[in-house]
């Protein structure tokens, strides 16, 4: 996953490696992933833990196993203490949106602060494959098939520092597996996410019967889509770029078009893709079709 996920920033240009960043971090695997592997690429992590107070005694123990994690890692820590159910009724809005402004306002806040280049967060491929799925559910265009992207705006903060999400090219299962089998290392569980009422959590049990490939494919789905959004946005992005040429190479059959454009990009002359029916082979910077 180390490699798959260091290749994934360097591919969508998501991180710069003489600034630091912001790893949002809960305590749960995703966010303990993500901090230990942009840790040990060698970028400057300070990590950012809220405490919303919503969980009683799981609440403190989560903080208190964040830092015992970053005092182990060397990684510097800030941790913000929420009075969220108050808040919530100020603002005259639910648990989950009070929680979610709290933390994208402090996580802007502390950026700015500490002179970060991104906020990161631990979204992956499930989270992907819920968030699209939830916005099927609910009734959606086709911005909200294309899901979250790599890099984005601050969703209450838009003009503030970008969030990024460098996970987003893996599964849950595979990071489990690193954290577990390759790493050693632990984690905590929120008890809430046991919660079936809540709409993301009955979607996210609904997809522990998907294959890992199928939620690929899922995620995938919506990484396409985002490239149809920019070209009707009229934005030259590598997103529009894929979905052009999946467009101008669909009937060939050929799979994953995003290896076939970053090869182009790359300029890897010589290098030759291959369908059931067909082979498309880089020369100067042109993808040749034949007949197979």
């Amino acid at each position: 996953m180390f490699r798959r996920v260091s290749t994934y920033i360097r591919q969508r240009d998501l991180l710069a490696r003489n600034k630091p960043v912001l790893v949002a971090i809960s305590g749960g695997a995703d966010s303990v992933a993500l901090l230990d592997v942009l840790h040990r690429a060698g970028y400057t992590c300070i990590a950012a833990h809220c405490n919303f107070h919503l969980r009683g005694t799981e609440s403190d123990r989560d903080e208190a196993f964040v830092r015992e994690l970053c005092a182990t890692m060397g990684v510097s820590l800030e941790v913000a203490q929420f009075n969220t159910i108050s808040y919530a009724k100020e603002k005259g809005i639910g648990i989950e949106q009070a929680a979610r402004d709290l933390r994208y306002a402090w996580f802007d806040e502390v950026a700015q602060l500490r002179k970060c280049q991104a906020v990161v967060v631990a979204h992956h491929q499930n989270d992907q494959a819920e968030t699209l799925l939830l916005n099927l559910k609910r009734g959606t265009g086709l911005r909200g098939l294309a899901g979250m992207r790599p890099k984005s705006n601050n969703p209450v903060v838009p003009d503030g520092v970008p969030i990024v999400r460098p996970l987003l090219c893996t599964t849950r299962d595979y990071i489990e597996h690193y954290l577990r089998d390759k790493r050693g290392l632990k984690w905590v569980n929120d008890s809430t996410n046991k919660d079936l009422t809540i709409s993301r959590n009955a979607i996210r049990e609904q997809l522990k019967s998907y294959t890992k490939s199928e939620i690929e494919h899922i995620a995938r789905t919506a990484e396409y889509i985002q490239g149809y959004v920019d070209i009707l946005d009229g934005k030259d992005t590598r997103e529009a770029g894929i979905a052009r040429l999946y467009e101008e190479t669909r009937a060939y059959g050929f799979a994953e078009t995003d290896k076939i454009y970053d090869a182009l990009q790359r300029g890897e002359g010589g290098k030759i893709f291959r369908s059931k029916t067909h082979e498309a082979t880089i020369k100067k910077r042109k993808l040749c079709v034949t007949s197979v």
